[in-house]
C-alpha cells in the first residue's frame, strides 16, 4: 500500500528542471550538514552567528574547519560533489495559476531548482572527520552504482564465460 491508502509503491512526482542553471543561486561554500535536527524552517541570521573557521589541521587529505553551534563544538571538512554529479536544492512548487487538466494527480507532486552548489561541509561533534565518516562513505556508493549500471564490454564477458568453463 501507498502512503495515501491505495496499491502504489510510493509516491511519484517531477522536478522541473527548465531554468537554467545561470538563473539559480550557487550556494557553493555555503552548504552545511550539520549532526542535529533543527525544527526551524524559516529566515534566520545563520551567518550571524555560525562562523566555521580552518584550523591549520589537515587530517587524511582533509582540511578541519571548527565551528561552534549553540555551545557545542564541531569539527568538520568541505568535500566537493563527485566528478559528473551536481548538487541541487529542490523545493515544492506551489500550484499557482494551472489549468484543470495540469492539477492530476500526476502533476500535483511537482519540485523545482532553487539552488545550486558544487561542494558540501560536513560536521561531527566530538571527532576529527575522517574518510570513514558514514557520509564521506556514502558517496562512494556512487561509483559502485555506476559500476553495476556500466555496459559490459566484451572482454569482460568472454572472462566471465572462460571462468564459468572452468567451474
Amino acid at each position: 500500500m501507498g502512503l495515501d491508502g491505495n496499491s502504489k509503491a510510493g509516491i511519484t512526482g517531477t522536478i522541473n528542471q527548465k531554468k537554467s542553471e545561470t538563473e539559480v543561486p550557487n550556494l557553493t561554500g555555503k552548504v552545511h550538514l550539520l549532526p542535529c535536527c533543527i525544527k526551524y524552517d524559516g529566515p534566520s541570521a545563520v551567518s550571524h552567528y555560525f562562523k566555521p573557521k580552518l584550523t591549520g589541521v589537515e587530517v587524511e587529505e582533509m582540511k578541519v574547519e571548527e565551528a561552534h553551534f549553540r555551545g557545542r563544538k564541531l569539527q568538520g571538512a568541505t568535500i566537493d560533489i563527485p566528478k559528473g554529479y551536481s548538487g541541487f536544492v529542490i523545493g515544492k512548487k506551489s500550484p499557482g495559476k494551472r489549468k484543470a487538466s495540469d492539477m492530476s494527480e500526476k502533476n500535483s507532486n511537482t519540485w523545482e531548482i532553487t539552488a545550486k552548489f558544487e561542494n558540501i561541509t560536513y560536521w561531527n561533534h566530538d571527532s576529527l572527520p575522517s574518510k570513514v565518516d558514514a557520509f564521506v562513505r556514502s558517496l562512494h556508493w556512487l561509483s559502485v552504482a555506476e559500476a553495476l549500471h556500466k555496459p559490459a564490454a566484451a572482454e569482460d564477458l568472454a572472462y566471465a564465460s572462460i571462468a564459468l568453463e572452468k567451474k
